[in-house]
């Protein structure tokens, strides 16, 4: 097949030779007034993936476990792009005596643990109906290399350091007016 050449409106031409691949393929334009882009420039977004939840879930453990339905799943356009991902999970930690209790969390891709965060202790102090908790909305992000064109999935977990005294991490708190929220941009490297 012949290359398809465009004359310059004074001098020259731009080519688009036919690729090298078997049978049909259809290429659309943009419209008028639309902008053919070649490639995608470094830093540019080439897709962003949302997904909230206000179901909460309460860990006992000292194991990294699952916040449930805190998760987004990306399909990455190019092995070269990079992941941005941002967590906003509502968080606490609780406890029913004066012990300290850490709350940590993390994120995953896929079975892949790609940031840890330690994020809140108690220490003192027990209320009236001996429970005591701190929730707040946090903010968690990381920069992934994936290296990958298939979909990924990505979640978030969480652990307390202990047990004792009914040690709890809590996502969502109080849904549903508390919530998580996880967005992934997929920037073009």
């Amino acid at each position: 097949m012949s290359p398809l050449r465009l004359n310059g409106s004074t001098s020259g031409y731009s080519q688009i030779d036919a690729p090298a691949v078997a049978g049909d393929q259809t290429f659309t334009l943009p419209g008028t007034g639309g902008t053919l882009v070649t490639t995608a420039s470094a830093g540019k977004i080439l897709q962003v993936v949302q997904a909230t939840t206000a179901t909460r879930t309460i860990i006992s453990s000292t194991s990294y476990t699952d916040a449930t339905n805190v998760a987004a799943t990306i399909t990455p356009t190019s092995a070269s792009s990079k992941i941005l991902v941002t967590f906003n999970p509502n968080l606490g930690v609780e406890r029913n005596s004066n012990v300290t209790i850490y709350g940590a969390v993390q994120i995953v891709r896929a079975s892949t643990a790609i940031a840890e965060y330690d994020w809140i202790a108690l220490y003192t102090g027990v209320s009236a109906n001996g429970y005591i908790g701190a929730f707040s909305q946090q903010h968690f992000s990381y920069l992934d290399s994936p290296a990958t064109t298939s979909s990924v999935t990505y979640k978030m977990q969480g652990k307390v350091n202990s047990t004792a005294s009914a040690g709890t991490i809590y996502f969502n708190g109080n849904p549903p007016t508390s919530f998580s929220t996880i967005t992934l941009l997929e920037v073009a490297a």
